[in-house]
């Protein structure tokens, strides 16, 4: 694609339908494979962006991380290269799962890699009658935007329904999704979209189908 004709990124409006922040994260990245596929992380700022649309950042965390990451071009490239290659060992684990085939290994200890150096600068907080893992950004800008995606996916790992994960079977998509259904019967990540799509096409198929038998 030419520079002009790459859609805008939509990093900060994107549809939040994986039921799980760390699949949620894996969908920043659409068409993956096809001549349709479109990168939602383009540069740092686009990961702060989705990062506030999907609560891991307050709003005012969310304004001191764009500053910090406009005065340090630095940071700012070690943060979008840090959170694309968590999102690509999530988004790997993910689809083997999905396809109920053996997580890859090297994923599996990566991605316990990655937590626990976020866990490092971590703190255990009150919250409500319990306690919660939370992170400065001001204290570490990084790990309080991937340590919270990196325990969601250590956390689906460990205690999830592992056959709830699953893989839309939309044509060109591959977004991740927790199935939450009573009876595991989800297929889309959006009805309405990709669910629409494969009812047209199968409409068509059969338009076609009568017209050759006519």
């Amino acid at each position: 694609m030419e520079p002009s004709s790459i859609p805008e990124s939509r990093a900060g409006k994107l549809p939040l339908v994986g039921c799980e922040l760390a699949l949620d994260f894996t969908n920043t990245s659409s068409g993956r494979g096809h001549h349709t596929h479109i990168e939602h992380l383009r540069t740092a700022e686009n990961v702060v962006a989705w990062a506030r649309h999907a609560k891991v950042l307050a709003p005012a965390d969310g304004e001191w991380m764009l500053s910090a990451l406009k005065a340090d071009e630095g940071l700012a490239m070690r943060f979008l290269k840090r959170a694309l290659a968590l999102r690509e060992i999530i988004y790997a684990l993910g689809v083997e799962v999905s396809a109920r085939r053996r997580a890859p290994p090297d994923s599996v200890e990566a991605l316990a890699h990655i937590h626990a150096a976020c866990i490092g600068k971590a703190r255990l907080t009150p919250h409500g009658a319990g306690f919660v893992w939370s992170w400065a950004p001001q204290e570490a800008p990084i790990e309080a935007v991937l340590g919270p995606i990196a325990l969601s996916a250590l956390t689906l790992l460990t205690q999830a329904d592992l056959s709830r994960i699953k893989q839309c079977q939309g044509d060109h998509c591959g977004w991740l999704f927790l199935d939450t259904t009573k009876n595991k019967s989800r297929r889309w990540c959006e009805m309405e979209v990709c669910g629409n799509r494969a009812k047209q096409k199968r409409h068509q198929s059969k338009l076609r189908k009568a017209t050759v038998a006519g």
